[in-house]
């Protein structure tokens, strides 16, 4: 009679061997899966949330900065744009499979369970919100939950549908500086608001072209249907990138008129936004990928660079 048992073991160890190479099923450190759920929350992401958010708060504050109450929206805002991002990443976890730049993300890389993530994201999202509501004003607190609630039920599910995307995602992304002065003042009447709200609306649509023209075979690729997927010669997405950076020349007047920021926020915002204009105009005559990557690091640098124009000018 055969004795199949060496065999067993050897099948045994060669299929466990194979296992063990799949990350979802490897015993991993602590600081590893604490890692991955940091990773899960968009940290880069999050900071810009974060600080466009202390820009409205700032000059919501008009020189009376409650420093206590400060701390409060800064807590109350990373929860909500921390579990915005974990739960966005959520929803699109079986596209991010599909795609090179996301495939690696913890839950598109079974490092952390699809359930795990739901409830993660959305204990941060409720959680923060009601901090916001309880520590800060219910204004900021739905300021901050509505930008969730558009980046989660309309730009995310639209991202596959129509190129549209792009102007709806540029809202919940224009919303935080909007969110920072509805904390200080507990309205969203005041017009300076809305003036930060385009500065950033107006940013975003040009970093969005940027990376999209950049990746259009791995999201064409994943089913979305961002605006280079339907514009084969970069048309449509030149046109957009360089009419927002023009309109960026008039809002940064109007901060100006408003008597929001005063001269020396004036001059250097020109200048910046003369810089990404001349980004835009560059991938607009030749649309190349590298040009696109020029335009997307222009943008990245533009809107820290105001905000920090806008701390300057409050110095003098």
């Amino acid at each position: 009679m055969v004795n199949f048992a060496p065999l067993k073991i050897r099948f045994y160890l060669e299929n466990y061997m194979s296992l063990a190479e799949d990350k979802s099923l490897v015993k991993r450190s602590f600081s590893a899966v604490i890692s991955d759920y940091y990773e899960l929350t968009k940290p880069g992401i999050t900071l810009a949330v974060l600080i466009s958010m202390l820009v409205g708060f700032i000059l919501g504050s008009a020189g009376d900065i409650n420093y206590l109450l400060m701390f409060h929206v800064l807590l109350g805002t990373y929860l909500i744009a921390a579990g915005t991002g974990a739960h966005n990443q959520f929803m699109e976890r079986n596209l991010d499979k599909l795609m090179n730049r996301t495939k690696e993300r913890p839950l598109a890389a079974h490092r952390i369970s699809a359930s795990h993530g739901k409830i993660f994201s959305l204990t941060l999202i409720f959680t923060g919100l009601t901090y916001l509501v309880l520590m800060v004003n219910p204004v900021a607190g739905m300021v901050s939950f509505a930008t969730a609630l558009i980046y989660l039920a309309a730009y995310t599910p639209m991202k596959q549908i129509s190129a549209f995307n792009i102007l709806i995602g540029a809202i919940p992304g224009a919303l935080p500086p909007v969110g920072g002065w509805a904390a200080a003042t507990g309205t969203i009447a005041d017009p300076g608001m809305w003036v930060l709200f385009g500065i950033v609306f107006l940013w975003q649509v040009p970093h969005v072209m940027a990376i999209a023209w950049m990746c259009k075979d791995d999201y064409s690729g994943a089913g979305f249907k961002m605006l280079p997927k339907g514009d084969t010669e970069g048309a449509k997405t030149s046109f957009w990138a360089i009419f927002c950076t023009v309109l960026l020349f008039p809002v940064s007047v109007l901060m100006y008129t408003l008597n929001i920021s005063g001269m020396v926020f004036l001059i250097l915002s020109l200048l910046l936004a003369t810089g990404f204009f001349a980004y835009g105009i560059k991938f607009a005559n030749d649309r190349t990928k590298a040009n696109a990557r020029k335009l997307m690091f222009a943008s990245i640098a533009y809107l820290p660079l105001v905000w920090l124009a806008v701390f300057i000018d409050r110095l003098f």
